[in-house]
């Protein structure tokens, strides 16, 4: 008999997580187990979930949601799940939605998904699923070639066995997306969203022509180091890869001179370090590195002292050369 774990990944949100596992509770097809991973919550998570005699929980160092989703995926590959439905914490899925999952596998080794809308309407799609932007307007019952990952998706164990885990050095920002190009590019395995699945989710309203703050922008790193995996997984070829990489890194460049208000010079210096870490296949940096070099900088010399920049510029390049002349791009 096919077992179902739901696996949902949370830090720092105990009352959405709540909310979350409320859903899958009433769910009409009821689930064979709940799986937690706690990444390291510092608020009353880990209380809260000791608390609950229906969830398996697995505490953790915080690893983000790419170090969470690796740990809660192997844990069910391992214990035997046939489908392993994956979330984060601050969603929360429709009564029905694992149902109609289920009704639509035909036996087709694919990866189902979610239609994920806002959860605050609820009638329009969070991100851009096809052509549609409104759920009202969907007239079919599968929406072929496009999926948004763990925000309530199936993943069937054969698609495990083929294609491994998630990649939890990627910490967050742009995992998930590696994870799906791998799938459906490296491994062409179909891809489809169940239209009366429904999963809610917060709508996203994070722009990168925002202006950010470089102290404390920790995220921007990884945001900028792991497009380059994610461009390797999704064109599946080291060349054309590398271009798409230079160019978004020039793109980027463009949106920070244009559209930042503080701190440009800096912000496209930092950059290098980022750029430097993903073309050398560097992994091991830590958010509590990034942010205390970033306050290190900032506390050192202002963002007008160009001296200083160009300095920090030219260190960079100068140590990416000595890097990058022993090593060799890696796909």
């Amino acid at each position: 008999m096919e077992k179902i774990i739901a696996v949902v990944v949370s830090y720092n949100r105990q009352q959405l997580l709540s909310n979350c596992i409320s859903a899958l509770r009433n769910q009409t097809r009821k689930l064979d187990a709940i799986l937690v991973v706690n990444n390291g919550s510092t608020d009353n998570t880990e209380s809260w979930l000791n608390d609950q005699n229906d969830i398996i929980t697995i505490t953790q160092n915080n690893s983000g949601s790419a170090g969470g989703f690796n740990t809660g995926i192997k844990w069910a590959y391992e214990n035997g799940y046939s489908w392993v439905w994956c979330m984060d914490d601050d969603g929360y899925s429709k009564e029905n939605a694992l149902e109609k999952l289920l009704f639509e596998d035909d036996g087709t080794l694919r990866l189902m998904n979610c239609a994920v809308l806002d959860k605050d309407n609820k009638s329009t799609f969070v991100w851009n699923t096809k052509n549609y932007s409104n759920h009202k307007d969907v007239k079919v019952d599968i929406i072929h070639g496009i999926g948004h990952p763990f925000n309530g998706t199936l993943l069937n164990r054969k698609i495990i066995e083929r294609v491994g885990l998630p990649k939890a050095e990627l910490f967050l920002w742009g995992d998930e997306t590696e994870y799906y190009y791998r799938i459906i590019n490296r491994n062409k395995i179909p891809v489809c969203t169940v239209t009366q699945s429904i999963h809610y989710h917060p709508s996203t309203r994070f722009s990168i022509k925002q202006d950010w703050d470089h102290a404390t922008a920790w995220k921007m790193y990884y945001y900028v180091r792991n497009r380059y995996p994610v461009l390797q997984g999704k064109f599946n070829n080291k060349w054309i890869s590398f271009f798409s990489y230079c160019c978004f890194i020039i793109a980027f460049a463009a949106v920070i001179l244009v559209f930042q208000k503080t701190d440009k010079i800096r912000k496209i210096i930092f950059m290098i370090w980022p750029v430097k870490d993903a073309l050398l296949a560097r992994y091991a940096v830590t958010p509590d590195v990034v942010l205390k070099k970033l306050q290190k900088d900032n506390s050192k010399k202002k963002s007008t002292d160009y001296k200083f920049l160009l300095s920090r510029f030219s260190s960079h390049i100068s140590r990416f050369k000595n890097s990058y002349s022993t090593n060799t791009i890696k796909t």
